[in-house]
């Protein structure tokens, strides 16, 4: 059987489902602490305002798709949040629930991006089959040393001759397929970025507008790929080749932070998923 991919995405803080008006902080928290568990308020509470705001909004959107899709109330289902590096119970890693003890028959990836949340979901998936998805406003890449912190050497061979709004939207659309492979292998940018090419890598694929439902300049990947033992084709077992990246990276990785513009490089802004 063929696993189905579902992709959704949600303008700034309207949540599906929900009865707020979009946009209305405080329907924002309200709906929040109806729904969300204890772990993800209190990851929440930890945040500034804004990066508060986004990351309640991804995951009232994410628990709400989550439940459409299983056909069942969003208030039953708990989050099970794993990560390769913590375990299972963490506030962070791979998005995933159970129903009533169990966990739910569903991959899950989200990310965010200038206020907009980007969904992916796979119902009833195979064995061993890994999901990640991400979204990136060009905007975000306009820094200098973004290819050298990023960018593999084919990747910036082939950013030669462009410039201007051309070259930012590149860097986007690389950015979000590296990012959609790393969440899939479930390492993060705890593994280099600039050592992955993601040019035609199998199992990577962009999502344009008409399927992602983003605004058309921004870039939008899915990766979607698995093997029978759980790893993603072509990677062995045991950690990622190069951990440990350079500091603007690192720094990122460990909080949990995009990169963004800044003068001279990378500086971190947090961004929780």
């Amino acid at each position: 059987m063929t696993s189905q991919l579902m992709v959704r995405s949600v303008p700034p803080f309207r949540v599906p489902g929900a009865a707020e008006v979009p946009g209305a902080t405080g329907s924002l928290e309200a709906a929040a602490h109806g729904l969300l568990d204890d772990v993800e308020l209190g990851r929440a509470r930890a945040l500034e305002p804004r990066p508060r705001q986004d990351f309640l909004a991804g995951r009232l959107a994410l628990r709400r798709f989550a439940a459409e899709l299983l056909g069942v109330p969003a208030a039953d289902l708990r989050a099970a949040y794993n990560c390769p590096q913590c375990g299972p119970g963490s506030p962070h890693g791979r998005p995933g629930y159970t129903l009533h003890g169990v966990p739910v028959p569903l991959l899950l990836s989200l990310s965010r991006s200038a206020g907009w949340v980007l969904l992916a979901a796979v119902p009833d998936p195979a064995p061993g089959l890994r999901l990640g998805v991400d979204v990136q406003d060009p905007a975000g890449t306009d820094f200098a040393g973004f290819d050298e912190l990023v960018l593999g050497p084919a990747e910036r061979a082939s950013l030669r001759s462009l410039a201007g709004a051309e070259l930012l939207a590149e860097r986007a659309r690389l950015w979000a397929r590296k990012e959609a492979w790393l969440k899939l292998c479930g390492t993060g940018l705890r593994t280099a970025p600039d050592s992955v090419e993601v040019l035609g890598h199998p199992g990577i694929r962009d999502l344009p507008p008409a399927e992602s439902g983003l605004p058309a300049h921004f870039a939008a990947a899915v990766a979607l790929a698995g093997t029978p033992d759980g790893l993603p084709p072509g990677q062995p077992p045991g950690p990622p080749a190069r951990q440990r990246p350079s500091a603007g990276v690192s720094r990122r990785a460990a909080a949990g932070v995009p990169l963004h513009r800044a003068r001279g490089g990378a500086r971190p802004r947090r961004r929780s998923r």
